[in-house]
């Protein structure tokens, strides 16, 4: 019988020391206590505005980033974070492979950390091993159980701060604490708490493989230059097992003990080549570093190269010359694209944070009627004003028009109330609209300018419109 399907074999990663261990312990621990700790920074913006550095705020329809605010009429500033965050992640993966999915990836972040938990409880690869293969017993019950639960407190504890980044985290804490938190937040930390539960306890690599597209298109970014985990096969072949005291003599340094393979979380063998599974984390090296000093033999016979220098040192040891220093290429055609792509996405970025003003200012002009014939014989036009105040005090301002001499200007707040000032109170749109009144002219349609003018700042913004008439 040909059995075309098989269950995937669980992987039970085990446990290495080295240089790039620590460099993902270190990792871990500076992207969570981002992730748990940024709700909890203060940024004072004044009154009336919320005082935590980082908060999308729902509610008031604005984002807050320490001392930008971005506006449902700024959302191109949030257009301009995905596009540097895609092409970012494009640059660092042309320069340095699959970096990101093998350091900074949440879906790596968070299985270290239950990875890490269940060694802590039940032990390194070979103890896991014989408790899932052997009976369930009181030893088994209780350790998977205590496993579960602290995987379960862990992805509360995710859930949790992520919904502490759309509400005041100090407020919210006093709410779960009395039992009286809005059920969409009570909705949010369940639907993460699983999530996190199952993507980080159970997919794992699952995730990686079949769920996230980045590691089947990774590939297009990759070039000759492209810094990746390699083994030498030149010097590592034949391999073959190894007694102390055999000669070296004919066969090559690695040793077959398949170590690069039990600390791979992907389950896969480096030595097989380049492989879309690789995430790039470097523990395959620190597994073969420790047994080649074992052994006494140099290290780095699986290392970080790219594909251009190991076809120089394959072809010096074809011709028998001196064997090439290796070298990085960081300056080539799409490096630099990528880096244009951000330099200028990033400016105008910045130059819009720097020069948007603190009002804006939307006229549109009523179509229904276009305009209205007064029994004095003069012409009204009416036209609806929105008026955005980003500042954190209430404003006061002037209407001035342009293009037209009108003999009066009409204002109206909500309700048709007339009124003598433009008010909009700090943080708030206020809407109101306006009647010109005209002479009639020789014109059909004369372009209009009506400009806001700031009564404390002196500061104006205009919007262009245009006066209809017989």
């Amino acid at each position: 019988m040909v059995q075309l399907f098989e269950k995937a074999a669980k992987i039970y990663p085990r446990r290495v020391a080295g240089l790039f261990r620590n460099l993902k312990w270190a990792a871990m621990i500076v992207l969570l206590g981002i992730y748990y700790g940024a709700p909890w920074l203060r940024y004072d913006r004044g009154p009336h505005v919320p005082d935590q550095a980082i908060l999308i705020d729902l509610t008031g329809q604005r984002g807050y980033f320490f001392g930008v605010e971005i506006w449902p009429q700024e959302v191109y500033l949030l257009v301009g974070v995905l596009i540097l965050a895609a092409v970012g992640l494009f640059f660092a993966t042309a320069l340095l492979g699959r970096v990101w999915c093998g350091y900074a990836c949440p879906q790596t972040v968070w299985t270290d950390l239950f990875v890490w938990v269940e060694r802590f409880v039940q032990g390194d690869r070979n103890a896991r091993k014989r408790l899932d293969d052997g009976p369930w017993t009181i030893e088994k019950v209780w350790k998977k159980a205590l496993t579960h639960l602290i995987w379960l407190v862990i992805g509360m504890v995710t859930g949790g701060a992520w919904v502490f980044y759309f509400n005041d985290a100090p407020s919210l804490i006093d709410g779960l604490l009395h039992l009286q938190l809005p059920g969409a937040v009570l909705v949010w930390v369940g639907a993460l708490t699983l999530s996190t539960y199952f993507m980080a306890g159970f997919a794992r690599e699952n995730i990686c493989k079949f769920a996230c597209p980045y590691a089947r298109f990774q590939s297009a970014m990759f070039d000759r230059d492209t810094l990746i985990i390699s083994y030498a096969h030149e010097r590592g072949e034949p391999r073959g097992k190894h007694k102390r005291g055999d000669s070296w003599e004919g066969r090559g340094h690695c040793i077959d003990c398949d170590s690069c393979v039990v600390v791979c979380p992907m389950g896969i063998d480096i030595r097989d080549g380049l492989q879309f599974d690789c995430i790039s984390c470097g523990l395959c090296i620190d597994a073969c570093n420790t047994v080649m000093e074992k052994i006494m033999l140099p290290r780095g016979l699986i290392h970080y190269d790219t594909e251009r220098n190991q076809e120089r040192r394959a072809e010096d040891l074809r011709t028998a010359r001196l064997p090439t220093k290796g070298r990085m290429r960081w300056i080539r055609p799409r490096t630099v694209f990528y880096a244009a792509i951000i330099a200028l996405v990033g400016s105008l970025m910045l130059g819009a944070i720097l020069l948007r003003s603190e009002t804006d200012l939307t006229v549109i002009h009523n179509r229904s009627p276009q305009y209205v014939r007064l029994s004095s014989g003069d012409i009204r036009n009416n036209y609806q004003l929105k008026v955005l105040n980003k500042t954190h005090f209430d404003r006061s301002y002037e209407i001035a028009v342009e293009g037209i001499a009108p003999k009066a200007v009409e204002v109206m707040a909500a309700g048709d109330v007339p009124v003598t000032a433009v008010t909009v109170p700090a943080n708030s749109v206020g809407e109101f609209r306006v009647q010109l009144i005209t002479d009639r002219g020789a014109a059909a349609r004369n372009r209009v300018t009506f400009r806001l003018i700031d009564t404390s700042t002196g500061k104006v913004a205009q919007h262009a419109s245009y006066f209809v008439q017989p």
